[in-house]
This record gives structure tokens, C-alpha cells and sequence, in this order.
């Protein structure tokens, strides 16, 4: 891993929460955050798995009423960078350093509160003066409180470098190394749980049955099972805008006949 792979990571770590606090364009969501990571690691086809796996575990999550949440692209971007271009190597660096990092910006996201707290009440105090420079910075201060909880834990998994990774696996006994395993393995399936508990299932539950016979006993791929779902959509879509479409008409057939009487 060469100095500057290091120092763009590390960028692209810090501009995630700046992302998520303005436009939400970018580096906010986790698939492309790893597709990020992966061309800076001249590997995009690792940072695309890595990113669509770390997307499965963070389906559903989302900072409702201010909580704090694992961030999965930081996860994201240290599994890409660790990986060293072997896409055997997924699980075990999520298990060993991906979840435990993910699950450390919890803590670090309620730090970066707390100071970013500060600098709020900072803004508020100039606020008044009408200071449009100092309120600027102020607010920047904010923003780089909150870029460095998720910069600083990607910048030194990068500087120790893939050695980490083999240094926890002769470290951690044998039962965490476990228990780390199968959690990266349930972590998708609590996403899909959290996912379809927002979806309005009740009226649906006939298209979830289908995908789920596809994928289960068809052996059907998520491409295909995705492009029959898309099929049925646009096949309901367009069912229900002919339906439409014969409402209309017939009031104004109706509307016509009125006139005639």
C-alpha cells in the first residue's frame, strides 16, 4: 500500500460524514464508498463486493431520533484497503477488523457529538454579529470534528497495514475469531429483517414469496431474481395506469352523456 493510496483512503473516509451532512451524493452510501476505495486500490471488482456486502449489513440502519449506528463505509474502506486485492480474504478481515471498527464508530460517533455540540454553541454565539467568515468557520470545525472520528480509526488500520489483519488472527483466541465469523454472516440477514420491516408486506407478500422460491430452490442469481421483480413492477405499473386510464374515460364518457341530456 503505497503512501498516497494511504492518504486518499484517508480522505475519502473523512469526507463520508460531510457527505452525509450536506448533499448525499457520494461517499455517503456504503456500495459506493467501496467502489471508491477499490479504483484507489486499482481493484474496483473487490470494492464493489466489499461495498455490496457492507451495504447488505447496514440495510435498514439509519440515524432515527439521533442514534448512532455502526458505519459500514469506514468498514468498507479498511476492508478494501487490507484485502490486498484477494477476494477470498472478505471474510475474514470483516471478521477480524471490519465489524470490531464498524462497531468502534459508534462510541466515536457520540464523541464527535459531543464536540460538535461545542462548536454549535460556538456558531450560535456569532450568529448575532451577523460574522458570515466566522460562522464559516465555526461551522468548518464542525464538519472536521466529524470527518476525523471516521479519518482517524482508517488511517491507523492503514498505517499498520495487512499485517493487522494476521497479527489479530494469532492474537484472538479461537472462540472470538468464531463468534466474529458467524456475526458477519448474521449481519445481512438482521439488514434484510430491519429492510422489510419498513416494506409495506401486508398488500405484497405474493412478490416476497416469489423471490424467495427463486433464490431457494431455483438457485436463481440476485440479478435475476432483481430483473423479475422489475418485470412484475413495471407489468403492475402498467396495469394500474390502464385502469386509470379506463376511469378517466368513463367519467368522461359519463360527463358527455350529461351534456347530451
Amino acid at each position: 500500500m503505497t503512501t498516497m493510496q494511504i492518504i486518499l483512503l484517508t480522505i475519502l473516509s473523512g469526507l463520508i460524514m460531510i457527505d452525509f451532512m450536506s448533499v448525499h451524493l457520494t461517499v455517503h452510501n456504503t456500495m459506493i464508498t467501496g467502489v471508491i476505495a477499490g479504483v484507489i486500490m486499482n481493484d474496483p471488482q473487490l470494492g464493489l463486493i466489499v461495498g455490496a456486502t457492507m451495504q447488505s449489513y447496514a440495510l435498514g440502519l439509519n440515524y432515527f431520533g439521533g442514534a448512532s449506528i455502526p458505519n459500514y463505509q469506514v468498514a468498507a474502506i479498511i476492508v478494501v484497503a487490507l484485502c490486498k486485492g484477494d477476494v477470498s480474504r472478505i471474510a475474514e478481515v470483516t471478521a477480524l477488523v471490519g465489524i470490531p471498527v464498524a462497531t468502534l464508530t459508534v462510541q466515536l460517533d457520540v464523541v464527535g457529538r459531543i464536540i460538535n455540540s461545542f462548536w454549535q454553541h460556538q456558531v450560535d454565539a456569532v450568529v448575532p454579529s451577523g460574522d458570515l467568515k466566522k460562522i464559516m468557520i465555526r461551522n468548518a470545525g464542525g464538519l472536521l470534528t466529524w470527518s476525523l472520528t471516521r479519518a482517524i480509526p482508517v488511517f491507523i488500520c492503514l498505517v499498520v497495514g495487512p499485517s493487522l489483519v494476521e497479527t489479530l488472527n494469532e492474537m484472538m483466541p479461537a472462540w472470538v475469531l468464531n463468534g466474529l465469523t458467524i456475526a458477519s454472516g448474521i449481519f445481512p440477514a438482521i439488514g434484510f429483517t430491519i429492510l422489510l420491516k419498513y416494506m409495506p408486506l401486508k398488500g405484497n407478500i405474493q412478490y416476497l414469496i416469489i423471490g424467495f422460491v427463486l433464490a431457494a430452490c431455483f438457485n436463481a442469481s440476485t440479478i435475476a431474481v432483481a430483473l423479475v421483480g422489475l418485470s412484475i413492477a413495471l407489468f403492475v405499473y402498467q396495469m394500474d395506469k390502464n385502469n386509470q386510464a379506463k376511469l378517466v374515460t368513463g367519467i368522461s364518457i359519463e360527463e358527455e352523456g350529461n351534456y347530451d341530456e
